[in-house]
């Protein structure tokens, strides 16, 4: 037994357990193609599977589709139309939805699972469990402790031994962090309770965790102006901080001490995804609804009404089209939606063109950003008027308010407008996997591993110690762990 073992390659396996590898849930849509292309095993046909398929790999990919979450919660004709729009290729329709998915959060590069989150005036960066600060703060967000106000070049953040980081959140003066095993971290300025401890009397300089939610596993946090929310593994969301707009979801404007689980989305579903504007939240439940809670300036809850809600409310334009949405972006002043066929929505105040139709004028209710609809996209991000839509090829498009050159474009002004959808040609060399924006400076990591900046540098929120400023994207190199430099300095790139 023992010599057959070791004279026997992974071809001379049965089909069926070479297919319980590849959809074993470990692979992603690139090493399906890899194998597909390097090995005849691979892509020939085995009998196994419906003539339909062209080889193993196809097969798997199907297989792989039906059993995703965001797929198998589509309904029949949006499953339809995405399969339509992805040419019939399930191994397309994979790597569009496992792009979703990993988009917000961590995402897989080459050199490692990151993230990146841009704050007002900082910028936190996950590499492989470690999270990294750059950036100037008073109240203690970069989480340095109180004698560090300003990290020229992202600096690691000492977290206690064993805890390994997986998501962050980063708003004007505090930051929250999501372990692995589910805790979440916080710091900054607790004044509000935005932290989520009862303590307010200091500021907290290094991440602390939070109590409340210690025995509830979470999987994401996203943090607004003094007040936070958390989504748990079960698909609960707490929220905590000030509430003076009903942003807390509770159906008054009380401020919450500590995470409270908002009880209308319980009798709602499973949220999939949260994300948090300055006063105001979204959420997206595992059928596809969004719902908003807290302040109705600028029409960012999407009601076509500028009205405040205590409680989370259906957004009708979705329902009612049966639009299957997966991904929100709640922005400073407007909104941007994903749905499950890669088109993307954007609503609320249309200064700068931040909204992406052409024009200036607010709009009150979601609308479809045509100009856009031949892409998939992966992921959308919104902030201070400026937003950006990310495609399944890795190309960026961006529009809205230039913010000191935050949007990217060397050829426009720092106080420019771009009113529709433009794609940045300077990172097309580059298949960039997720994109962050803060007020005024923008942050991408690509499949490479590489980190690219731009926009205002003048507090060091770039992690460049020399500039003040990049008009266009320009590489951020981080000190490892060992003192020795990836690279010794900041350098623009030559895109």
């Amino acid at each position: 037994m023992a010599k057959w073992l070791h004279s026997t390659s992974f071809a001379d396996l049965p089909s069926h357990l070479i297919l319980e590898v590849l959809t074993s849930g470990r692979l992603n849509a690139r090493d399906l193609v890899c194998l597909e292309l390097t090995c005849k095993m691979f892509g020939g046909s085995h009998e196994l599977y419906p003539l339909k398929f062209r080889s193993l790999v196809d097969f798997a990919a199907f297989q792989l589709c039906i059993s995703h979450s965001i797929y198998s919660g589509m309904g029949g004709e949006s499953q339809k139309q995405l399969f339509d729009r992805c040419q019939g290729k399930w191994k397309r329709i994979l790597r569009f939805l496992q792009l979703v998915e990993k988009s917000s959060n961590i995402v897989e590069t080459s050199e490692g699972n990151m993230q990146i989150a841009t704050g007002r005036y900082h910028t936190l960066l996950i590499s492989n469990a470690s999270v990294y600060s750059c950036g100037s703060s008073l109240c203690g967000v970069l989480g340095h402790g109180f004698v560090t106000t300003q990290c020229v070049t992202f600096t690691r953040i000492n977290f206690p031994p064993s805890i390994y980081v997986e998501q962050v959140s980063a708003s004007h003066n505090h930051a929250a962090f999501v372990t692995r095993s589910g805790q979440v971290f916080t710091c900054g300025d607790n004044a509000s309770f935005c932290c989520g401890h009862r303590d307010t009397s200091c500021r907290i300089f290094r991440p602390k965790l939070v109590e409340a939610l210690d025995k509830i596993p979470c999987k994401q946090v996203s943090v607004g102006h003094n007040f936070s929310v958390f989504l748990t593994r079960q698909g609960q969301v707490y929220t905590c901080g000030a509430n003076t707009y009903g942003q807390l979801g509770h159906g008054d404007t009380l401020e919450g001490p500590t995470p409270k689980i908002v009880q209308r989305l319980v009798e709602i579903g499973s949220v999939i995804q949260i994300s948090a504007g300055p006063s105001y939240v979204l959420a997206v439940v595992n059928d596809g609804r969004v719902y908003s809670f807290g302040s109705g300036s600028n029409f960012c809850l999407g009601h076509g009404e500028q009205h405040n809600e205590f409680q989370p409310r259906v957004l009708q334009t979705f329902r009612l089209r049966d639009i299957h949405v997966v991904s929100v972006s709640a922005g400073d002043e407007h909104a941007v939606a994903l749905d499950s066929n890669g088109f993307v929505y954007t609503w609320g105040k249309g200064y700068c063109g931040a909204l992406g139709h052409g024009d200036e004028i607010d709009k009150t209710i979601p609308q479809p950003l045509n100009s856009l609809k031949n892409h998939l996209a992966v992921q959308v991000c919104a902030r201070k008027r400026k937003t950006f839509v990310l495609v399944d090829t890795g190309i960026v498009y961006g529009f809205g308010w230039m913010g000191f050159g935050s949007l990217g474009f060397p050829d426009r002004g720092v106080s420019d407008k771009v009113l529709t959808p433009r794609s940045l040609d300077s990172l097309r060399a580059h298949r960039v996997s997720q994109i962050s924006t803060g007020l005024y400076h923008t942050v991408v990591v690509t499949d490479k591993g590489k980190i690219f900046g731009f926009g205002d540098n003048e507090r060091a929120q770039l992690g460049h110690e020399s500039l003040r400023g990049c008009l266009e994207p320009t590489e951020i190199f981080i000190q490892n762990l060992e003192g020795e430099s990836t690279a010794s300095e900041s350098e623009s790139s030559n895109l």
